[in-house]
């Protein structure tokens, strides 16, 4: 994996060089000067890195400077290259082993990965594990060992029997609205999930659901989708970062597209961050301008 071309980033610091580039120990700061790195596979410490979040956020335990955020959202999302977000209604068979990696890294540094619904319910959703290659960097940063998972979901339309709710080694999430079916809101708890209201009608609000989850100090958040979901933070002015993998393939047909919902009145404008590539695939990180 390389990065095809220096890219300045005037959001957030740049990448930290690689480890071997630098003294032993994880560096506080970021390198002002853009990452050029062989052309070789990355080592997960470097893709941690390359991939940060902004530093600081606003949590609530660790106050920061007033000019800080107070949350950042970042998109996960995977396109074909005539836009298709999925093929056969899963988004596996547009993905790479590198775009895997990337995904696992995101994971790895977020506090919580949040997921419509129909997701779940298409991709077969999993409790986030805990992985030892971002076990010291997540203490360090005073995260869980894993991300927790907040499924977002007007009617509760869910099988709370799956290890998703009843075993997960940070405790799901759900985030509703407040006209909820009492008794699904019930069936949640009693599998284990917390549920946050975060609207006043029967669905979820996208500003109200990232301020509740930044309010529990899940300030480094990361969604994974689906489409619709996407398309609703978009629409609310709430996504920050979208890291986008464009897969070197065809698959025509009709497939959603990695945003669904009304037309913006008005496009949104993101600013290219880094660009990485591997066997035809690239790794695309766009900030909010």
């Amino acid at each position: 994996m390389r990065r095809l071309f220096p890219v300045t980033d005037r959001t957030a610091p740049a990448a930290a060089p690689p480890p071997e580039a630098r003294p032993e120990g994880r560096s506080e700061g970021r390198s002002e000067a853009p990452v050029n790195l062989v052309d070789r596979e990355w080592t997960l410490d470097e893709l941690a890195e390359a991939y940060a979040y902004p530093a600081p956020l606003t949590t609530p335990d660790a106050p920061a400077p007033s000019d800080a955020p107070h949350r950042w959202l970042r998109a996960n999302m995977v396109s074909t290259l005539d836009g298709a977000a999925q093929h056969d209604g899963r988004s596996q068979a547009i993905s790479s082993d590198a775009d895997m990696r990337i995904f696992g890294t995101l994971r790895g540094l977020a506090d919580v990965v949040i997921v419509g619904a129909e997701t779940v319910r298409l991709e077969g959703y999993c409790p986030a594990r805990a992985r030892d290659a971002f076990a010291a960097r997540r203490a360090a940063d005073g995260q869980a060992p894993a991300p927790a998972i907040a499924v977002v979901s007007a009617s509760l339309n869910l099988d709370f029997s799956l290890p998703l709710f009843t075993s997960p080694l940070v405790p799901t999430l759900v985030l509703t609205g407040a006209a909820a079916s009492p008794d699904r809101v019930r069936d949640a708890e009693k599998a284990g999930a917390r549920v946050i209201v975060a609207g006043d009608g029967p669905g979820v609000e996208p500003d109200r659901a990232v301020t509740a989850l930044a309010d529990l100090g899940l300030v480094r958040q990361l969604t994974e989708g689906g489409p619709r979901l996407l398309g609703q933070f978009a629409a609310a002015g709430v996504l920050d970062e979208l890291c986008l993998t464009v897969a070197p393939l065809l698959t025509v047909g009709s497939a959603q597209r990695i945003t669904g919902g009304p037309v913006l009145p008005d496009p949104e404008r993101f600013a290219l961050a880094a660009v990485l590539e591997e066997a035809g695939f690239l790794f695309t990180r766009y900030r909010r301008i």
